[in-house]
């Protein structure tokens, strides 16, 4: 079984945690997301560290401002040479192409576009004045990320197959909210197991402390992917 698409959440305060879990996890995972928590704790020092570990980098800030901040903060970002970039496309069309006219300057990093986080879901949307259900707002930013040339998007995996549909099969999409069969969904919503996403197409599967907080990290990411249908495992190597 490859790990190849599996993005490991470090949601954690403090570098020497985050580390460690890397180095539990050792050839297994390449990719770790590097979200509010620790960038703010460690600033592009862990990035740094985990670059010399030979290891991917999903710098999940979510960027989202007026246009001419969010492009300052995500030229700042490009200089780290990270391998993901998120920013909200909620946050409109302006917004998004100030991020995009920065693509020029780099040959690596794919900019990629938060839908709806997976801890809301469409009642939450209506406290917003939001009337309008979770897969029709996700189309249309979705589409919207593609018309200004973003790379992908972050979505539950529910929506996996419509985004494919109207951005593309090489448009990423990206799928936090993962939990094993039976495992809390602490403050996510729209869950989905990681052999459900996977069966769905998605491109990158988020997955953090049903791996991060187990004492055996290794033993939970194995758990976690070992489906007992093997038509999922057939799904899986397809996407290698």
């Amino acid at each position: 079984m490859s790990f190849d698409k599996v993005i490991i959440a470090l949601d954690f305060s403090n570098e020497a945690d985050a580390l460690k879990i890397v180095d539990d996890l050792g050839e297994l995972v390449n990719f770790y997301k590097v979200g509010l928590e620790l960038f703010c704790s460690s600033g592009p020092s862990i990035i740094k560290k985990l670059k010399s570990l030979d290891k991917k980098v999903f710098l999940d800030l979510k960027l989202h401002d007026i246009p001419n901040t969010v492009q300052k903060a995500a030229k700042v970002c490009l200089k780290y040479d990270v391998d993901l970039l998120t920013i909200h496309t909620i946050g409109g069309k302006k917004m998004l192409e100030a991020v995009t006219t920065l693509k020029k300057e780099t040959n690596k990093t794919k900019i990629i576009g938060v839908t709806i986080l997976t801890s809301l879901n469409e009642d939450d949307l209506n406290e917003l004045g939001i009337n309008v259900s979770i897969p029709q707002i996700v189309k249309r930013l979705s589409f919207l990320a593609k018309d200004c040339n973003l790379d992908g998007v972050v979505a539950s995996a529910q929506e996996v197959k419509f985004i494919k549909e109207i951005c593309g099969k090489d448009f990423l999409v990206i799928t936090p909210g993962i939990r094993p069969h039976n495992h809390s969904k602490n403050d996510q919503k729209r869950t989905v197991t990681a052999d459900e996403a996977i069966a769905m197409g998605a491109d990158f599967i988020v997955v953090g402390r049903a791996v991060t907080s187990s004492s055996t990290p290794k033993k939970a990411l194995m758990s976690l992917f070992a489906p007992k249908d093997k038509n999922v495992h057939s799904a899986w190597n397809q996407q290698k």
